[in-house]
């Protein structure tokens, strides 16, 4: 065999693998630019049934396949060429492991005769990512005698990232040179059905229902109208993270669980909690589960332990809607509606004075910023959420919506890669709004890189506190000196977000209060394209706004008769 059969066999072992996957469901790759990758960057522009993103820069491209894979639910391939460019791909390859969102990673390499000996772009990315992926594959490179096992390969690492834990797989594949040539003729298919079953054990019942339980709704739930029927069957509150899909107008839907909790309420009185899939945000709720001593039933279709408490007494591997159907059909009386009625008119106690209170303001308040984008997002369209305090907000202070997506990167609650997450939400299609700081819009400004050119319809609203807010709300905001602070945590960094926005063609609005921004969210969305929303806050104000808000809404649930005497 010559050396010039290397690019007819580079060739056609990257058609063939591109050729398995579209078959299998992949309709779209982020390819990052490089020389190494060549055959496997060819392969996937040459086939139409895949869209091809190209991006420049290895972490926001693999952030934006995330975000595209989390938005459709199908496996997204994301490319890069040898090196420290596949390094890159570590944090958004970590969140997808943790938050369960297929994905393909691929990263060309040099070929073994090259590693370990000096050769320019060579790391060792054998198993680059570790625990991180569900499987690692370090591909031989491409010979004629193996290409009976081509497809296989291709098939395996399908299965392996869209199975019933999706997650994301390694793929390494060196090539040799010359890296460019013609596909011969791919290996015929292979028609071997692989079924996904559900290996998830069977409904254990927990013990005789009671009347006092709590549904807690987080991410990963596969059927919300289940979830609620099971609600309403039972008569139990739902506190309904964001995230959750349940988060609707419903009568045993509670959003300010974090305010109720707050207090001794109803909550000491529960006497079972069914969760289904990860906590909400709110730390207070965390640590209420975590003093509540009752049967906690965790339902996840996956393996994952979500139980930081450690308080979980029964463990359900299976999806929300099967469990929820089967705990249905065990449920043979009716039940007073009188618990879940406690709960909700506390609730609708409190959100009405959340409302109240922040319609008094006269100038940009964060919980007002996050309570007037969900509402201004039109119906079916997506709001991507940041880390840190725009997450939080949403869940505390946010009113339920009807036909509204919420996702967020909290599998490993980074603030990296937001932006690129929320333009890959929006390559899927559909309205979609970005809510970031400005720290974590400052981490990830290649994210911009050729986002008017992109085609989608994107509001980015950052809330620009000039540093970290966060920190203003932890202890060491009041036991360090006030400059001391400010240079470990509250970092202000004077940079000029719209400056910046502007450098790369984006129109800007700075809005002046929380009602601008809501408005401002509706117009970008009705006109389409690609638009900057800047709402400036003080992050010293801020805290103050949050402890009000805690108050206000306290004190009006205690009024709706929530509080324990």
């Amino acid at each position: 065999m010559t050396v010039e059969d290397n690019g007819v066999l580079n060739a056609t072992f990257c058609a063939t693998l591109v050729d398995e996957w579209a078959r299998s469901g992949l309709t779209d790759a982020v390819v990052c630019p490089g020389s190494r990758s060549t055959p496997m960057a060819v392969a996937l522009a040459a086939d139409g049934r895949v869209r091809v993103h190209v991006h420049h820069d290895e972490r926001s491209g693999s952030f934006m396949a995330l975000g595209l894979a989390r938005a459709t639910g199908r496996a997204v391939a994301v490319l890069s060429t040898s090196g420290t460019a596949a390094v890159e791909f570590h944090p958004a390859v970590v969140e997808a492991d943790l938050d369960r969102v297929p994905l393909l990673v691929l990263t060309a390499d040099r070929p073994p005769r090259l590693r370990g000996i000096g050769a320019p772009q060579t790391i060792d990315q054998v198993d680059l990512f570790g625990t991180a992926v569900r499987l690692s594959i370090d591909a031989p490179v491409p010979t004629l005698s193996a290409t009976a096992t081509w497809r296989s390969l291709a098939k395996r690492t399908w299965w392996a990232t869209s199975g019933v834990d999706p997650g994301p797989v390694h793929c390494n594949l060196p090539f040799d040179e010359p890296l460019l040539g013609v596909p011969m003729a791919l290996p015929a298919l292979d028609d071997t059905e692989h079924a996904i079953v559900d290996l998830g054990d069977p409904f254990t019942d927990p013990g005789p229902l009671p009347v006092r339980g709590v549904i807690i709704a987080g991410s990963g739930i596969d059927d919300g109208e289940a979830v609620l029927k099971l609600a309403e069957v039972l008569n139990w509150p739902v506190l309904a993270d964001p995230r959750s899909g349940c988060r609707r107008s419903h009568r045993c839907v509670i959003a300010h669980g974090d305010t109720l909790v707050r207090t001794d309420g109803a909550q000491v009185d529960v006497e079972m909690i069914i969760r289904f899939g990860a906590l909400p945000a709110s730390k207070m709720v965390g640590e209420w589960v975590a003093r509540a001593s009752v049967p906690h039933v965790h339902v996840d279709p996956t393996a994952a332990v979500n139980d930081p408490s450690r308080t979980v007494t029964h463990r359900i591997r299976q999806s929300a809607g099967n469990y929820a159907r089967s705990v249905i059909e065990l449920v043979d009386a009716e039940t007073d509606s009188s618990w879940v009625d406690r709960w909700r008119r506390a609730d609708d106690a409190v959100d009405s004075a959340l409302s109240e209170a922040l319609s008094a303001a006269d100038s940009i308040t964060e919980p007002g910023v996050s309570r007037n984008v969900v509402a201004a997002m039109p119906a079916g369209g997506t709001l991507v959420v940041s880390s840190s305090m725009p997450i939080r907000d949403v869940e505390w202070f946010s009113a339920r919506r009807d036909d509204l997506e919420v996702l967020s990167n909290r599998g490993a609650n980074g603030i990296d890669g937001v932006v690129s997450t929320a333009v890959g939400v929006a390559l899927a299609g559909g309205p979609t709004a970005l809510l970031i700081g400005d720290v974590a819009f400052l981490h990830d400004t290649n994210g911009l890189l050729g986002l008017d050119a992109r085609g989608v319809d994107l509001c980015i609203v950052v809330v620009d506190n000039d540093g970290g807010g966060i920190f203003s709300f932890l202890p060491q905001a009041g036991a360090l000196k006030p400059e001391q602070f400010e240079q470990l945590f509250g970092t202000p960094h004077g940079v000029d977000l719209s400056m910046l926005a502007h450098a790369h063609g984006l129109p800007v609005l700075e809005a002046t209060d929380d009602l601008t921004v809501g408005l401002a969210v509706q117009a970008s969305l009705a006109t389409g394209g690609v638009h900057v929303v800047l709402a400036k806050s003080n992050r010293v104000k801020n805290v103050a706004v949050h402890d009000e808000l805690h108050r206000v809404g306290i004190a009006a649930a205690a009024a709706a008769g929530w509080t324990t005497a």
